[in-house]
């Protein structure tokens, strides 16, 4: 096992390695939505990239309700596995909307032979999900 120092170092040392790998620069925050964002996850039991809704709970419906009309768009020309959870529960509690497409792979930020199988997927994925967003963002903000 890791300890606390060991694990933040290689958490650092990841991040620093995929933006190298993958040297562009990530939507994620800058949607110009308030509380509608891009994430990318990786810890050590899982990866995943998600687009959170987090916003105040008429702002979460509306913009969730746009994007439920767009599911069938989103599952069958961007991202066939993603997963819609209109409830979900952030590990601090806070209940947000996502939209999330995890790596089907046993994986773990403290495995370095897993690194590149998770920037390769984080690359794909979030390029998807940003072309989804750039194509219909103008129906999600409407």
């Amino acid at each position: 096992m890791f300890n606390k120092e060991e694990s933040r170092q290689l958490r650092e040392t990841f991040w620093i390695s995929f933006g190298k790998s993958f040297p562009r620069k990530w939507l994620l925050y800058n949607t110009k939505i308030k509380g509608f964002s891009f994430k990318f996850h990786f810890d050590t039991k899982q990866a995943l990239v998600s687009l959170d809704v987090e916003s105040d709970l008429e702002n979460r419906i509306n913009y969730w309700e746009k994007l439920v009309a767009l599911k069938s768009i989103l599952l069958d020309e961007y991202l066939p596995e993603a997963i819609y959870e209109e409830t979900f529960y952030l590990d601090n509690g806070k209940e947000i909307s996502r939209i999330y497409v995890p790596l089907d792979a046993k994986v773990s930020i403290h495995n370095k032979n897993s690194w590149q199988e998770v920037m390769v997927f984080f690359n794909e994925k979030m390029g998807l999900f940003e072309a989804f967003f750039d194509e219909y963002e103008d129906v999600i903000k409407g």
